[in-house]
């Protein structure tokens, strides 16, 4: 069954079915229920690749992705592309996933840009200066960013949430507690969210008149293997931390069994917060003192809202959302040791 067919019956013009069918407003919904039920009776599947050529336009979102064994089992990501790839498909749309390496992402992208078969995509960790987004900006391509880029100048349409409030809530608790030799264990700083999170970190230090200090500061883990690494590094030091504030929940994991495995009573021997916790599948039965964004489905649906908008023509400076985080108490940190204090607290190295 074609379009044409379902006009003769009608007896409407080929345009009108056609926005009938893809939920033009302008379309009578008279008539748009007419064509609806016309096409459903008569058992009309639309031919996808036909149908955005004709529109001018595509019936995919792309998300480029550098698929690791990290990635594969991060459990918060595939709940938000799951919830993104949902609601795209009430409108319609599929949800193309295009694996690649670390290094080949902006080659991806271009590839993916060539196929014509994308009409936006969707930009996850986004770097500070960030040459997908400026690749997709020179080529007048709708995207929409998860998470902000520092050096990009140019309006664009973004979901992110305040990572600097975020980091500086975590360590004002630390503070509170008591704590002054604070370690950040952390993501790269090319990473934009890092780059905040640690920005956060700082501020609040120096807000209580301490100062960060180098040997307590590790930013090259993004995946539990480096989390854990990272964790052993910071427990070797003469002079060991009393509190670990880590930036991501992927090193988070690798982080928190590392405290374990050396036999220390996270909350009491050790105080840790964990950005976005330690995921929905963890095997970990403490709760874990955590920065928390909102959930994971609710972020996806949030960034196919705006990927949706986005394709519809509204102007990227009024797709851009910026939400607060919030702090989540649980028994991974506490107050300060005695034996601690009488060590003395400075921040400083």
């Amino acid at each position: 069954m074609s379009l044409k067919q379902i006009a003769s019956e009608l007896g409407l013009s080929l345009t009108t079915v056609s926005r009938a069918l893809n939920g033009y407003p302008e379309v009578a919904r008279g008539t748009r229920d007419a064509v609806l039920a016309a096409a459903q009776r008569l058992r009309y599947e639309p031919d996808l690749r036909a149908r955005g050529l004709a529109l001018g336009r595509s019936d995919a979102v792309g998300l480029v992705f550098p698929i690791t064994p990290g990635d594969l089992g991060d459990a918060l990501f595939l709940a938000v592309a799951a919830a993104l790839s949902a609601r795209l498909a009430e409108a319609g749309l599929d949800l193309l996933i295009v694996s690649t390496t670390a290094g080949d992402e902006v080659a991806a992208y271009r590839r993916a840009i060539r196929g014509r078969r994308i009409g936006a995509f969707v930009v996850p960790r986004t770097r500070v200066h960030d040459l997908r987004l400026e690749l997709l900006q020179e080529q007048g391509v709708p995207f929409v960013a998860y998470g902000r880029s520092a050096g990009l100048v140019a309006p664009y349409a973004w979901l992110d949430f305040d990572n600097a409030l975020g980091a500086r809530l975590a360590t004002r608790r630390l503070l509170a507690l008591g704590h002054r030799r604070i370690a950040y264990l952390g993501a790269p700083a090319e990473y934009n969210f890092a780059a905040l999170r640690f920005a956060g970190f700082g501020e609040e230090l120096a807000r209580d008149g301490q100062r960060v200090a180098p040997t307590l500061v590790l930013r090259q883990a993004l995946d539990r293997r480096s989390g854990y690494a990272a964790m052993q590094q910071l427990l070797a030091l003469a002079r060991p931390p009393s509190a670990v504030l880590v930036d991501n929940h992927l090193a988070g994991v690798g982080a928190v069994h590392a405290a374990l495995q050396a036999g220390l009573r996270l909350g009491q021997d050790l105080s840790i917060v964990v950005y976005d916790g330690l995921g929905m599948d963890s095997v970990i039965r403490s709760a874990i003192t955590a920065v928390e964004q909102p959930e994971p489905e609710r972020t996806g649906q949030l960034l196919a809202e705006l990927t949706l908008a986005r394709l519809g023509g509204t102007p990227p400076e009024r797709l851009q959302q910026l939400h607060a985080p919030a702090l989540v108490p649980g028994d991974s940190d506490g107050p300060l040791p005695p034996r601690a204090r009488t060590q003395g607290g400075a921040a400083a190295a």
